[in-house]
């Protein structure tokens, strides 16, 4: 297969061409060159990019992603580093799932007012010391 332009990689990607160039200043890509003023990449890179997205998925950062990756484009990965994460994940599932159930509740009470209701009041409690957080927030501490 020959080169690629910047736009097809984009297109086949699924992402704008400044994240492809974004990427080649963070060092997780690299063009093989330009054809006049489009960077041309190796097909390789769309295989570099679905690694770089499966990492971004699962709340990895570009750096953390950065170190998973050897120059060539192949994956080194800390196995270590993925039970880490997957132990992280594990937290998330539980805190939202305890969300995502006292909602339910809330939404079907029959008491007279949220602030009677006392697994709402829990929930408010739990959002005042920190212990309820918006996604992709970290709890401090944690």
């Amino acid at each position: 297969m020959t080169e690629l332009d910047i736009a097809e990689v984009a297109r086949r990607a699924g992402v704008p061409a400044s994240t492809l160039r974004f990427y080649e200043e963070k060092g997780l890509i690299s063009s093989t060159g330009r054809r006049g003023l489009r960077r041309q990449y190796d097909p390789g890179v769309l295989e570099r990019l679905a690694l770089i997205a499966l990492g971004r998925t699962a709340g990895f950062s570009l750096d953390e992603i950065a170190h998973m990756l050897d120059p060539h484009g192949q994956p080194r990965i800390d196995r270590r580093m993925l039970a880490a994460k997957a132990d992280e994940l594990d937290d998330r599932i539980r805190e939202l799932s305890a969300l995502r159930d006292s909602l339910r509740h809330a939404a079907s009470c029959p008491a007279p007012s949220h602030l009677e209701c006392p697994t709402f009041r829990r929930l408010l409690d739990a959002a005042a010391s920190g212990g309820v957080t918006a996604p992709g927030r970290r709890i401090p501490g944690r």
